[in-house]
């Protein structure tokens, strides 16, 4: 998709073009397909626990659907699929992606996530940020100018992005993003949705949407239903557990503590690791936003705190109470049941998302001891000083 880069400049002024395959979220889907199957004789793949994604078979094409798993009124975005080479009759509503994908821009460390386990890094020619950027592989083809750095949201490089000329760049459209300057460009705008998920099986389900997308679905097939046989043994344990104790997440910024709804992703891995989350009768699957005091009456009791941040240095209970002092007041700070995960020192979006598992044996290791003895966690611990 070579452009003189002049002519592109032209296009972002008169085309006028939107994202064409954005969908008004109660348009009506194909009575052919169904929410936990994608099907065709083009693709291997089976969906069992991802809700954000399916495809629609057609004569000589597939039609990709993506829409926001935690919303049934949430815009659907759709997509053909076919061959690379082939001609097909397409209707005009319908951006085309050829297949295999060769070039892709990643905003996010959980899209990167996909490619990293799939072993595709060399595909991603883009991404938006590298500030905690740990896979070696990827600093590397930064360093060679394989892989280039196009900005940070709602500050992108234009003439970055038409340079390295993608095939389709990967966003998050339900975040602020500044992608209004992307959209009148001739690159597919595809929604790479695995952070709506709300099972930790269903966010890791995505790796078969990228390996759809590059060719290699039999290889996502096969890591997946490694990752799903090795989660699901580990839920088993939990299962008769007769103690199940109490977690409370997050922190205040700003007079506001940012917690998840009892729907969310995290809500699910406490439970399957033998726990309750504070808010697991909150039916909301997103970010909840209260005041101290909310949590403080719901939690104050918690045995556990989960806390993921990227303080610059060592984390302790002394720097927990700095922040603030109110925090002293909690259970878990006075028995020392803080969970901690340092995003400077842990690949954590980078590698977690594709490893569900060892998220849930760390978690299962600080609820439950007795069921991993020799189990060394990956991410989260004990915060002990």
């Amino acid at each position: 998709m070579k452009k003189n880069f002049y002519l592109i400049l032209i296009i972002l002024y008169c085309s006028g073009m939107t994202f064409s395959s954005c969908r008004n979220g109660n348009s009506k889907k194909s009575t052919n397909v169904t929410s936990d199957s994608i099907r065709g004789t083009q693709s291997d793949a089976i969906i069992h626990y991802a809700k954000g994604f399916w495809l629609e078979q057609k004569k000589n094409y597939q039609i990709l659907h993506i829409k926001d798993p935690q919303s049934q009124n949430s815009a659907e975005y759709t997509f053909a699929l076919r061959q690379r080479g082939t001609q097909t009759n397409i209707p005009d509503n319908l951006e085309i992606i050829d297949l295999p994908v060769k070039g892709f821009i990643c905003m996010t460390s959980l899209q990167l996530s996909n490619f990293i386990r799939l072993g595709a890094t060399d595909k991603v020619v883009g991404i938006s940020s590298t500030r905690f950027l740990n896979n070696p592989t990827m600093k590397q083809q930064l360093s060679e100018g394989k892989t280039k750095k196009i900005g940070i949201e709602g500050n992108f490089d234009p003439e970055i992005i038409m340079s390295l000329a993608p095939d389709i760049i990967l966003i998050s459209p339900f975040k602020q993003g500044g992608y209004d300057a992307m959209k009148e460009v001739d690159i597919p705008l595809v929604p790479h949705l695995g952070y709506k998920e709300m099972t930790p099986l269903g966010q890791a389900e995505w790796i078969k949407f990228v390996g759809l997308l590059i060719g290699q679905e039999q290889q996502a097939n096969k890591i997946f239903s490694e990752i799903e046989k090795k989660y699901n043994e580990l839920k088993t344990l939990t299962a008769k557990v007769k103690h199940r104790p109490v977690v409370l997440s997050g922190e205040i910024h700003g007079g506001t503590w940012y917690a998840v709804g009892g729907q969310s992703f995290l809500a699910q891995v406490f439970k399957d690791a033998g726990a309750d989350y504070f808010l697991k009768d909150d039916p909301r699957s997103g970010g909840v936003n209260l005041d101290f005091e909310t949590v403080y009456n719901q939690a104050d009791s918690a045995d556990y705190w989960r806390i993921l941040n990227s303080y610059p240095g060592t984390y302790s209970y002394e720097v927990l109470k700095a922040q603030d002092e109110r925090y002293a007041d909690f259970k878990a700070f006075k028995r020392k049941g803080v969970i901690y995960c340092n995003m400077r020192e842990k690949a954590y979006y980078e590698n977690m998302p594709m490893e569900p598992e060892l998220l849930l044996s760390d978690f299962i290791k600080v609820f439950h001891p007795d069921l991993l003895p020799d189990y060394q966690p990956v991410y989260y611990h004990l915060l002990k000083d």
